[in-house]
């Protein structure tokens, strides 16, 4: 047996002003569409905003469905949507965002596993990393240079192959 380790390297603000303006805007971006959710079941609303190559913006926000797999998150819609409109750009960096109806969210928020996946898929598909920035009420900032930083085992599309 052999045993290994993974670690992760991610950097920390302590508030949206120590951030680079274009990141400081995106973020602001993700924030702005926060309250356009649509979360009655939850009350957790998030807001994703995602900067391509080319410069464009794409924004999107959680969809909540009584029949809760139905709904989907912020993250995957502004990828889908980005995708959909802009399928030869790379996306460079996604800003996520998350407040609370009822109570303070005292972290960073990160993507749930099914984001996680979305977000590998196209950084695999463009073969670049995507930065990727959290937050949420409190002023701390997460930022990380890519998926395998939240996914260090991400799942590929060579693991479907036959041999």
């Amino acid at each position: 047996m052999k045993e290994h380790r993974k670690t992760i390297t991610y950097k920390i603000y302590q508030s949206s002003e120590e951030l680079e303006k274009a990141d400081k805007d995106l973020l602001q971006e993700a924030r702005q569409v926060i309250s356009k959710a649509y979360a009655p079941y939850s009350g957790y609303r998030v807001g994703a905003a995602l900067l391509l190559e080319n410069g464009k913006i794409f924004k999107a926000n959680n969809q909540e469905n009584v029949a809760f797999p139905s709904g989907m998150c912020a993250e995957r819609i502004a990828i889908y949507y980005a995708h959909a409109n802009e399928p030869g750009s790379k996306i460079k960096t996604i800003a996520i965002a998350a407040k609370a109806d009822k109570f303070t969210i005292k972290n960073p928020i990160s993507p749930c596993g099914a984001c996680r996946q979305a977000i590998a898929e196209y950084e695999i598909k463009q073969g670049t990393p995507i930065r990727i920035i959290l937050s949420a009420d409190e002023n701390e900032i997460i930022m990380l240079e890519g998926i395998e930083q939240l996914l260090p085992f991400l799942f590929r599309a060579e693991e479907l192959k036959n041999y």
